[in-house]
């Protein structure tokens, strides 16, 4: 449909939400953390008439996230949702998008490369409340020293890093816990595989500290298998971490806000491309603690 414009005279086609090219690029499409993202995307955008494109690497790749960056701005992107890969190297790809007007908000995972908003969980903050529960589950196990190892998907993520580092600010002064050098291991099956050697090479072991969904339930796993008491300190709460809750594979988990962070990201993302207030540049969307007991 189009209207006149009075001053022009000229026929134009009003920009509506309907009109918008919004695109939602995560991560991947495996955790069911981006699945939660997406429905609240999907809430506000139903409640505001507007209209999106999830697309993300099947399985995490920063070439083919760049790709999918690249190819939607040069689609007509007028905003995208991104949680970076890569922080450092998807930055060119997104300032790319921004030279051609493209508003981006990030979700979960800033880039280097500025955006109008960020929302996500204060990590720091999430690992030192990791930490000060895995001091919490070791004492009630009875464990006053040992060795505890801690699993991260990427050596890249500045999320999780942040997750590793205020994990360590509270084990490390403690005295009595010996942490092991992190171990990096993207995917559930892959952190599995490092939990194990640590079960295997660490006589000590007391706990295990995963950063992320799939570490999570790699760790979860590795302790069942085990039959050993050590304890499971992690993050994100799907059914499988949900299980390994209540079968004591896991002691406590960090669980984050996705369904926030899509929800306000969307409507964030509408009051930019409106023109609108957008509020602070960082929105932290918060953690709570689950463990058996709080189920």
């Amino acid at each position: 449909m189009y209207i006149r414009n009075k001053y022009t005279n000229m026929l134009i086609r009003p920009t509506t939400l309907e009109n918008y090219n919004i695109y939602y690029i995560s991560k991947d499409k495996i955790s069911q953390f981006w699945y939660i993202i997406n429905q609240g995307i999907s809430d506000m955008a139903s409640l505001v008439g507007a209209n999106y494109i999830w697309d993300a690497p099947e399985e995490r790749s920063v070439e083919k996230q760049i790709e999918i960056i690249t190819n939607a701005a040069n689609n007509g992107a007028n905003a995208m949702l991104i949680a970076a890969l890569d922080p450092v190297a998807v930055s060119s790809a997104i300032e790319y998008a921004k030279s051609l007007g493209v508003k981006i908000i990030y979700l979960d995972t800033p880039a280097a490369a500025e955006g109008i908003i960020t929302l996500a969980t204060d990590d720091y903050s999430a690992g030192v409340t990791a930490g000060e529960n895995m001091i919490v589950e070791l004492a009630v196990a009875g464990y006053r020293q040992g060795t505890i190892g801690i699993v991260s998907d990427s050596i890249m993520s500045t999320n999780t890093r942040e997750r590793v580092n205020g994990f360590r600010s509270v084990l490390a002064p403690n005295g009595n816990y010996k942490l092991l050098n992190t171990q990096f291991g993207p995917g559930s099956a892959s952190a599995e595989i490092i939990a194990n050697s640590y079960i295997a090479n660490n006589p000590d072991l007391v706990g295990i500290y995963g950063t992320n969904e799939d570490t999570t339930i790699g760790v979860g796993n590795a302790i069942s298998k085990s039959n050993l008491p050590i304890v499971g300190i992690g993050f994100d709460f799907p059914p499988e971490t949900q299980k390994m809750i209540e079968d004591g594979s896991l002691k406590a988990v960090m669980v984050q806000n996705p369904y926030t962070m899509g929800y306000l990201g969307m409507a964030q993302t509408i009051a930019a491309l409106k023109g609108f207030e957008t509020g602070p540049p960082y929105i932290n969307t918060g953690v709570s603690v689950r463990t058996k007991n709080t189920n």
